[in-house]
């Protein structure tokens, strides 16, 4: 293969003085062509890698731009988070405090409903007592005066016997009496 120094100067062509060329064998470039080289790339490539520079450094700060202005963002979500949980911690304890309170308002009505029961029961048993009583007191009220009437019958009875006795003793006196009577008569 041909170097770039053959086709620029062919080797059967020779200036009349020393010859400055590209030598393109990297083993064999002097300082000249080396500052040569960095010269023209310099030139050259300055507008680059100014160009190259200035979009790396534009993009490096829209990336920390956004990264800002990201992180802005969520510490703006943050706080809003933080304040949706102290209103939500709030709200908790606000239904803690309202489900014991209704919790206790409800056992005091259950203890009061069951103190009503309680004394609507004792009522009616106590009702239910004097009824009973009552039933019991008409019922020996009732026994007593069946049993006085039946002995007020009986005495009654003997008495009515004694007395049926009596007079028919009186009778029969009376009797003994008249035909004694008509035998002294006669």
């Amino acid at each position: 293969m041909r170097s770039l120094s053959e086709i620029i100067a062919p080797s059967n062509f020779s200036p009349p003085a020393a010859s400055i060329g590209l030598n393109t064998n990297i083993f064999e470039i002097n300082l000249i062509n080396l500052i040569l080289v960095l010269g023209i790339l310099f030139y050259y490539g300055k507008g680059v890698l100014i160009n190259l520079l200035e979009n790396r450094e534009r993009a490096i700060s829209n990336t920390i731009r956004d990264a800002e202005e990201r992180h802005a963002e969520a510490t703006e979500k943050l706080q809003r988070a933080r304040i949706r949980l102290q209103q939500a911690e709030i709200k908790a304890d606000e239904i803690r405090v309202s489900g014991l309170t209704q919790m206790e308002k409800e056992r005091r009505d259950l203890a009061d409903a069951a103190d009503k029961d309680l004394n609507g029961f004792e009522e009616s048993k106590n009702f239910a007592i004097r009824f009973e009583k009552q039933r019991a007191i008409e019922q020996v009220r009732q026994q007593v005066s069946r049993l006085a009437s039946e002995r007020a019958l009986e005495s009654l009875s003997s008495r009515l016997i004694n007395a049926n006795e009596l007079h028919l003793r009186v009778i029969d006196y009376h009797i003994g009496l008249l035909k004694a009577m008509s035998n002294k008569s006669t």
